[in-house]
């Protein structure tokens, strides 16, 4: 006795273009959900970008410094 294939059917999703509702519930009050986040890890977001922005602003302020100093 040997195995027998089994006929599978395939799925197909589809959207129809007269469908307009995808995905409601992600942009309903927005400005809320993103101030809620915000308010929630302003520490942890302010840990972040402190250094990164103090780097940055230490980078750009040498090259300025590089590039005077070589003007003479």
């Amino acid at each position: 006795m040997g195995k027998q294939p089994v006929r599978m059917k395939a799925v197909v999703y589809a959207l129809s273009p007269f469908q307009q509702k995808i995905m409601p519930g992600l942009w309903k009050d927005l400005p809320s959900k993103i101030h809620h986040k915000v308010s929630e890890n302003w520490i942890s977001a302010t840990l972040l970008l402190t250094p990164l922005v103090g780097t940055y602003a230490y980078v750009q302020t040498y090259l300025e410094n590089e590039k005077l100093a070589h003007r003479y």
